[in-house]
């Protein structure tokens, strides 16, 4: 279940909400095909063990790519919670730059009409810096957490404390550009709470960095023995302060079916092709005389030839 705890913006002189995508690869986001399988894998196990329980929570939500992707596993008496700026002001000069430079295009209504081409309701949304979620989400109440906001060092810091106030037992907390070279305040706020903060890495892939705030055993046990079955992921093990974690890479893997649009455009109708015309008969022959016949075969070639010029100069 979700619910809106602030209206949709339908100011009169607003501009008019962006066309809805017609499909989800027109939905705007950086969402790899296998970081796809590998939020499939977390939440549909989590959706199978009957003591997992708890909200669902996104930091950052850009046009709402991997928004809409978490929705698909919410379950009933559920609530999914989105935190971003979208177009309000930044709190502070560098956030702003920030948001100038990397997000031009967002807005909350292309967030939303992009949510609504896909869900019949949106999630909880929470317009505002990540650093209130402390105190609008609840604590010990999330299972999943997704954190793809600012890449700013201290807002970073903020960002994985809250998680660690709003996460539930066992809960996954999966970090988005933990190694991008343009986010290096990420790097140095996850690995410090990796190093220092508490923080249980329970795998990587190329994009996001996959955690939780308790033994991360059980968790990497299962993912091992799935991927055992894979030739679509490569995998292997790593230790990093003295913990295990799994590299996850790609193989060519598919992403897992996608999100299916409420309203799909109507197949375009095929043109009908007229049938192609009758072929004209062909003339009939034109009968041969028997005496040009009968010249051809007696006569020598230059009297045939001198018969058939007389014949056609006839008046």
């Amino acid at each position: 279940m979700s619910h809106v705890s602030q209206a949709p913006v339908t100011t009169p002189d607003a501009e008019p909400a962006p066309p809805a995508p017609r499909s989800f690869d027109e939905v705007k986001g950086w969402f790899s095909a296998y970081d796809q399988v590998l939020f499939d894998w977390f939440l549909a196990r989590q959706n199978e063990t009957a003591d997992t329980k708890g909200d669902l929570l996104e930091l950052g939500a850009f046009m709402g790519k991997s928004a809409i992707f978490l929705a698909a596993y919410l379950r009933e008496g559920e609530e999914f919670t989105v935190v971003d700026l979208f177009d309000s002001p930044a709190p502070d000069d560098d956030n702003l730059d920030e948001v100038r430079e990397s997000y031009p295009t967002l807005t909350r209504r292309g967030f939303e009409a992009n949510y609504l081409a896909f869900q019949e309701q949106l999630p909880t949304v929470i317009q505002a810096p990540t650093s209130v979620v402390a105190d609008r989400v609840r604590p010990g109440s999330c299972r999943f957490v997704h954190i793809d906001a600012s890449h700013l060092h201290e807002h970073v810091v903020q960002d994985i404390a809250s998680s660690k106030t709003v996460t539930a037992p066992g809960a996954v907390v999966v970090f988005d550009d933990y190694r991008s070279e343009h986010c290096p305040g990420v790097a140095a706020a996850v690995w410090e709470a990796v190093a220092v903060g508490g923080l249980h890495v329970i795998a990587v892939s190329a994009s996001k960095l996959y955690a939780t705030w308790d033994d991360p055993e059980p968790h990497q046990k299962a993912l091992l023995a799935w991927l055992e079955g894979r030739t679509d992921l490569w995998h292997g093990v790593d230790t990093v302060c003295g913990r295990p974690l799994v590299r996850i890479g790609d193989h060519g893997v598919a992403a897992p079916p996608a999100p299916r649009l409420l309203n799909p455009p109507a197949e375009p109708e095929q043109p009908v092709t007229p049938p192609a015309p009758k072929p004209a008969p062909k003339p009939a022959p034109r009968p041969v005389d028997p005496w040009r016949k009968l010249a051809k075969d007696l006569l020598p070639p230059v009297v045939t030839r001198a018969i058939v010029t007389a014949r056609r100069r006839r008046p």
